[in-house]
């Protein structure tokens, strides 16, 4: 009889490793309704220009399937109680969207919904999250704008672009199963705020002011991009690191092709691929056709001519520094 499986067992390992494998780099088209939230516009506009490849662990990338799944059964139990929920749009059977910004700012509904308790008559913004326990707990103890302030930013964006007026945050403790539910209404004024802002990361040539100069400051410490706003990591390769992209109503124009460029395109980036100036920790010396050179803090050089540079790692490029 074979043995049993012992408890390192590579099942596991293995899931994990499959989940990984057909992630993407988490880079979006457009700037999220999700992410608008953040407090540090900096970070926004790295995420706008997709500097920082995302690599989550296969753990973490099954939890969020987790919370994609638990949707449906959301929608299953409003619907049991007679509200009417279209998670879809019924036009076109696809997720409800919404964008500004010439298509470069947006997000898509978790649904809307008619006949809920309270308010029978009024179409609400549907906001599905799951959370753990002690998430769920700060949620509970300060409502959704002082617990989850990028939620709260997210819902009034969609009431906005869709012009409902009101929302229903229904959120689930993934430990004890328990619901949280907060009805808010629309803030025009604050949700004009937040067009306002996606409008400045997504148009800004530059990298907009850091939310603090110190790299120990706790938001620093938590952010992804940290190593690049803080001058010891490189940016990804794309065509939205290169100098000569800039974002226009309704897509990316590359200056150097004279033209505009596709999803994949911009993804892809080419051989004459040129960082844009304020993402290399350096200072810039000259410049020719094809090519721009730097110089760093303790006196090196370094020539960025196009995408020879994919050949070295962020690390090498920061040896040159």
């Amino acid at each position: 009889m074979a043995e049993l499986p012992t408890a390192t067992s590579p099942i596991g390992a293995a899931i994990y490793a499959a989940y990984e494998a057909q992630a993407g780099s988490g880079f979006r088209a457009h700037l999220g309704a999700s992410l608008i939230g953040k407090d540090c516009e900096r970070a926004l506009w790295f995420d706008f220009r997709w500097c920082t490849l995302r690599r989550h662990p296969g753990r973490l990338l099954r939890l969020f399937e987790t919370g994609q799944l638990e949707e449906a059964r959301l929608v299953r139990n409003l619907r049991s109680i007679g509200a009417t929920v279209l998670e879809v749009d019924p036009q076109s059977g696809r997720q409800i969207r919404v964008e500004a910004h010439g298509g470069h700012f947006g997000g898509a509904l978790d649904g809307v919904a008619l006949n809920l308790p309270q308010a029978p008559q009024t179409w609400h913004v549907l906001e599905f999250k799951t959370h753990s326990a002690k998430s769920f707990a700060d949620l509970s103890a300060k409502g959704v704008r002082g617990s989850k302030p990028q939620h709260f930013a997210q819902m009034q964006v969609y009431m906005h672009l869709t012009g409902l007026t009101r929302a229903v945050y229904l959120a689930v403790c993934k430990d004890s199963d328990q619901l949280y539910v907060e009805h808010s209404a629309h803030d025009a004024a604050y949700a004009q705020g937040l067009l306002a802002k996606a409008q400045r990361v997504i148009f800004a040539p530059q990298p907009l002011a850091r939310i603090s100069l110190d790299p120990a400051w706790y938001q620093c410490r938590l952010c992804e991009h940290a190593p690049l706003c803080h001058g010891q990591g490189a940016a990804e390769l794309n065509c939205r690191t290169c100098l000569h992209a800039t974002a226009l109503e309704g897509g990316w124009h590359c200056a150097r092709h004279d033209r505009m460029l596709s999803e994949a395109e911009q993804r892809a980036g080419c051989e004459r691929h040129l960082y844009l100036p304020a993402l290399v920790p350096g200072e810039q010396i000259d410049a020719g056709e094809g090519w721009v050179e730097y110089r760093f803090g303790n006196g090196g050089r370094w020539r960025d001519t196009g995408f020879d540079k994919r050949a070295c790692s962020g690390a090498a490029l920061q040896e040159r520094t």
